[in-house]
C-alpha cells in the first residue's frame, strides 16, 4: 500500500467509497473506516498500520494547506 489510490481500492473492496468534495474530509472518513474495518478484523496489521501513516501524512498536509 503506497497512494491513497491504494487505500480507496481497499475500502471499496468492503464496498465503501467515500467521496464528499472535500479532500481532508473525504481523507477524514477513510480513517475512521479503515479502523472499522481494523476492529473487525478485516484487514491484517502491516496493512492497517501503512494505510493508517499514509491518510495522516496527506491529512496534515492538507490541513497545512488550509493554513496558507
Amino acid at each position: 500500500m503506497k497512494t491513497i489510490y491504494d487505500i480507496q481500492q481497499l475500502l471499496k473492496k468492503y464496498g465503501t467509497i467515500i467521496y464528499v468534495g472535500q479532500r481532508l474530509s473525504d481523507l477524514q472518513l477513510m480513517e475512521a473506516e479503515l479502523k472499522e474495518l481494523y476492529q473487525s478484523q478485516l484487514i491484517e496489521t502491516k496493512d492497517f498500520q501503512m494505510a493508517l501513516f499514509l491518510l495522516r501524512h496527506e491529512i496534515q498536509i492538507e490541513k497545512e494547506k488550509q493554513e496558507k
